[in-house]
């Protein structure tokens, strides 16, 4: 069997220097193709920056993840956003890079890009392939989904891989292979490394590894800064926190918001720190 090894990456978010660190690592490990799986933009300073690095090279596909379609729906002011969130300061953040793509020519690229992608290698399973599950962009898919979801959204597929949770994930699922690639921009589970997975083909079947490559996070943390992007608000410093502390932040902020009906603002935010406090990594 010729050798075959496939680099899946999603949730760079931004993040520039995370990226170029990720593809570096995949060019060493001597991948065939990159599975750009969902959320190039957004959240962090270098929007244009990741999608044209990324547009450059011939061996990247893409599927749509939430993100990348929400700057779109933002800039065109669709009716399926709630009408509030574009008077509403905590969403500076999403305005900001909407209007970065645009200037660049570059807002309407992903609504090209497929909710799914199929990967197959003679012999082997086949790889369903979404940012966040092929029902929907924003379900999560991990080690706690569901068998019986699991084989519903597998169908005829024997491997099933996922994004968006920001953590890579692996598990057995009645046959089914569930993978999830874990974050390279912004990842989630107290490792600040920039995180992907690799496949390889094997007479035996698809062997996952899960990559995590060591980068200066100095430079990203300080264009939020620089770019302008921080004076936007709430949602930025979010973000940017995001990046520094390598756990989720945006989410339960906003689900305890909702829970005890608070404003999403400077004090709230503070709230929720003092009740919710993370370790800073190095």
């Amino acid at each position: 069997m010729p050798r075959v090894r496939v680099a899946l990456i999603a949730d760079i978010h931004g993040n520039a220097d995370a990226l170029r660190a990720v593809l570096a690592d995949i060019d060493r490990q001597g991948a065939n193709r990159i599975i750009v799986n969902g959320d190039v933009v957004n959240r962090g300073p270098d929007s244009v920056e990741a999608l044209s690095l990324l547009l450059e090279r011939e061996d990247v596909t893409f599927t749509l993840g939430n993100h990348d379609d929400l700057l779109h729906l933002w800039h065109t002011r669709s009716d399926t956003l709630p009408e509030g969130w574009f008077t509403d300061p905590f969403w500076g953040a999403t305005d900001w890079s909407a209007a970065q793509l645009d200037r660049a020519g570059l807002l309407h690229v992903p609504q090209d890009w497929p909710l799914t992608l199929t990967l197959r290698e003679a012999g082997l399973p086949e790889v369903l392939v979404a940012h966040g599950t092929p029902a929907h962009y924003r379900e999560s898919l991990s080690e706690r989904t569901d068998p019986e979801r699991v084989a519903e959204l597998a169908g005829s597929a024997g491997v099933l891989v996922g994004s968006h949770i920001h953590r890579p994930a692996r598990a057995e699922r009645g046959g089914v292979l569930v993978l999830n690639t874990g974050a390279v921009g912004a990842p989630a589970n107290g490792d600040p490394r920039a995180q992907y997975l690799l496949l390889t083909a094997t007479p035996s079947g698809w062997v996952p590894e899960f990559r995590a490559v060591p980068y200066d996070r100095s430079g990203v943390l300080r264009r939020f800064g620089t770019s302008g992007l921080l004076r936007t608000g709430l949602s930025a410093e979010i973000f940017r926190d995001e990046v520094e502390t390598a756990r989720s932040l945006y989410t339960p902020y906003w689900m305890w918001t909702e829970a005890n009906g608070h404003p999403r603002d400077a004090n709230t935010w503070a709230a929720f720190q003092r009740d919710h406090p993370l370790p800073r990594t190095s």
